[in-house]
């Protein structure tokens, strides 16, 4: 044998070996990224952790204390469909983020926001909703206001701590005062009395609130809507297992229609309003 000859066969012996060893690699890779996945985790307790944070009309409390609104109904019926128990797990908005990094439960589903900022630490399914922010203004307070206008030292905004809406203000109107709150319905209420200008929320929050208080508070500026966003589930980064359930769900859940079914109550109806007050 040549030494070229040599040098053919010992080069089709290591791609042949890598042939073999590849497919088996990938193979093991496979197992392993199953295996870990949050997936089999719910399987295995037979139950899914939700985090979630209440807001109005995404998750609340009942008049008998239990979790109610959209995203409740969305996570029951998934739990349901995989064949598992719910378990909800109440978290402070801006630390719920850091608890699904350390495992305090496996999904969140709680009307977030996709934000490239947040995708960052987590991975997002495909969009369940869309939603987009506006301005809850004081009628008095604001009477004739452009978007300039409140952007000043002496306009005072509220907002909820470590959400979407108070990025955006913050953004929007760095001159003015933001008073920020743990509970959403704390901020619309500092409107409400006079000692702020205005607040801000994810549709369909806005209309909800003027509805309550239609002689005191308005949807500002026209009703112009700030960072149009698309509301997704989320989970921990690496797991590709998750995500395909969670995407196939929502295509399922679409195409059905329930989806949109349940938007429409908890959103283009007040229905459920009862049950709260």
């Amino acid at each position: 044998m040549t030494f070229m000859s040599q040098i053919k066969s010992a080069a089709f012996a290591a791609l042949a070996t890598a042939a073999l060893v590849l497919p088996a690699t990938a193979q093991s890779t496979t197992q392993a990224l199953t295996s870990e996945s949050v997936i089999e985790t719910i399987k295995d307790n037979g139950v899914m952790r939700v985090g979630l944070s209440t807001f109005k009309p995404w998750a609340m409390r009942d008049k008998k204390g239990e979790l109610i609104g959209f995203e409740i109904d969305l996570a029951k019926k998934l739990a349901a469909d995989m064949d598992v128990d719910v378990e909800f797990v109440p978290t402070a908005w801006d630390g719920i983020i850091p608890a699904l990094v350390g495992g305090k439960f496996d999904i969140i589903i709680s009307g977030m926001s996709v934000k490239t900022s947040r995708n960052m630490t987590l991975n997002f399914s495909d969009p369940v909703i869309y939603s987009g922010l506006a301005l809850i203004s004081n009628k008095e307070m604001t009477k004739g206001f452009t978007l300039e206008d409140y952007n000043s030292e002496d306009v005072t905004l509220a907002v909820r701590r470590g959400t979407t809406p108070a990025t955006t203000m913050a953004e929007l109107f760095p001159k003015a005062k933001l008073l920020q709150f743990d509970e959403e319905g704390a901020s619309t209420q500092e409107v409400v009395n006079g000692n702020a200008h205005a607040t801000m929320g994810s549709r369909p929050t806005p209309a909800l609130e003027v509805q309550s208080y239609p002689d005191i508070l308005e949807i500002g500026l026209g009703g112009r809507e700030f960072n149009p966003a698309f509301e997704a589930f989320a989970v921990r980064k690496g797991d590709p297992d998750a995500l395909n359930l969670l995407n196939n769900w929502i295509k399922i859940n679409t195409h059905t229609g329930y989806i949109a079914e349940r938007e429409q109550y908890w959103f283009g109806t007040q229905d459920w309003k009862d049950l709260v007050e």
